[in-house]
């Protein structure tokens, strides 16, 4: 955790006046909440570097291991009896969630010591860090789920009316930690492509960017090869930012450049499962059907955006964990329950504690 935040917060110098007192949190507070980390970094010492392959190490390849196994998890009917607290759903008449999640716990996922994080864990994994979260209404379902572990049930709803008005911004800071949060309207690719443009523009970048577009495209474009050419320039317009600079005016960037490389944690959002009988519209369920679906995540994989086939974006994978809850968590047949999108959450929040603790190294 304590890594976590050196590369995710925006103050180094508050980051070493802090070290000892993180260091002291994590042994105290945080170490009961990840008992099988002790036992993943043990196992990861045990294998010898020299059997792998040049330029890899036993933890990278252990890290990466881990982050292709995090969409590892179960989508169940909850049980009402052990409803607690966090698990309210200001949607369910019964006043908790219908479904639930959790991750499987068997061979190599077991032992890469997945948590559910909870409110103190996530704020010193983010404390300081500035989060971009751009897209369409999948995206902002994401905020809604990122800002109810933040800030909980009832700061949600105090900002719950300005985040959903209509295809608009919508921008925070989480004063407690000092968090700040965006959230960028960009339905088209198009969109994703001037967003990082303005980044490298302005020399100022986020710790987290959490980006993803298509249903808008489908619908109104309903085009993959096009969608898959605006793929290709934001997939260019991404690998031009890394690594980066931290737009810091107090630092002599020519005598301290060095200190100042880094690079933004990078996510792309899938898209969800889409079922054409439950769309609202006649357009919709013409345009938007199962070939354009499957065309339009073609292009995705064609264009080798993504982290699992070589990319910068590691993919948070809507369209499984949609399709894992099912019909009974829309009603729209596009936007489903909060447990699709809080799982999405935790998935992203342990990539970046593993990525974390692999740069650490």
């Amino acid at each position: 955790m304590g890594m976590a935040g050196w590369h995710l917060s925006r103050n180094k110098v508050l980051f070493f006046s802090c070290a000892l007192f993180i260091t002291l949190a994590v042994g105290v507070h945080l170490t009961p909440f990840f008992p099988s980390i002790s036992n993943f970094l043990y196992k990861s010492s045990s294998i010898s570097d020299s059997s792998l392959p040049t330029g890899t190490t036993s933890s990278s390849v252990i890290r990466d291991s881990c982050i292709f196994s995090l969409h590892s998890v179960l989508i169940y009917k909850s049980d009402y009896s052990e409803c607690v607290d966090d698990a309210i759903d200001s949607n369910s008449d019964s006043g908790c969630k219908k479904m639930s999640w959790k991750w499987k716990q068997s061979g190599s996922v077991a032992n890469c010591g997945f948590q559910r994080l909870k409110k103190p864990d996530v704020s010193v994994l983010l404390n300081g860090s500035w989060v971009v979260v751009a897209g369409d209404s999948q995206a902002r379902l994401m905020v809604v789920s990122l800002l109810e572990l933040v800030l909980g049930s009832d700061g949600m709803k105090k900002i719950r009316g300005d985040l959903f008005k209509r295809h608009s911004d919508y921008s925070t800071t989480v004063d407690e930690i000092g968090m700040k949060l965006d959230f960028m309207w960009a339905p088209y690719v198009r969109n994703l492509t001037n967003l990082m443009m303005k980044f490298k523009e302005n020399k100022d970048y986020p710790d987290v960017i959490l980006m993803g577009a298509g249903l808008w495209d489908m619908l109104h474009v309903n085009n993959a090869s096009e969608y898959g050419v605006s793929l290709s320039a934001l997939k260019d317009s991404v690998l031009s930012l890394l690594p980066v600079f931290r737009n810091v005016d107090s630092i002599d960037r020519e005598t301290s450049e060095s200190a100042w490389i880094r690079s933004p944690h990078l996510f792309w959002l899938g898209m969800p499962v889409l079922i054409n009988s439950m769309l609202n519209t006649e357009e919709k369920r013409e345009r938007m059907n199962d070939v354009m679906c499957n065309a339009y995540d073609d292009e995705v994989s064609r264009t080798k955006i993504l982290r699992q086939s070589g990319g910068p974006l590691l993919k948070l994978d809507i369209r499984w964990l949609s399709d894992l809850c099912g019909t009974q968590c829309t009603v729209d047949g596009m936007h489903y329950d909060g447990v699709v999108y809080d799982a999405a959450v935790q998935i992203m929040l342990n990539a970046l504690l593993l990525e974390s603790n692999q740069k650490a190294r």
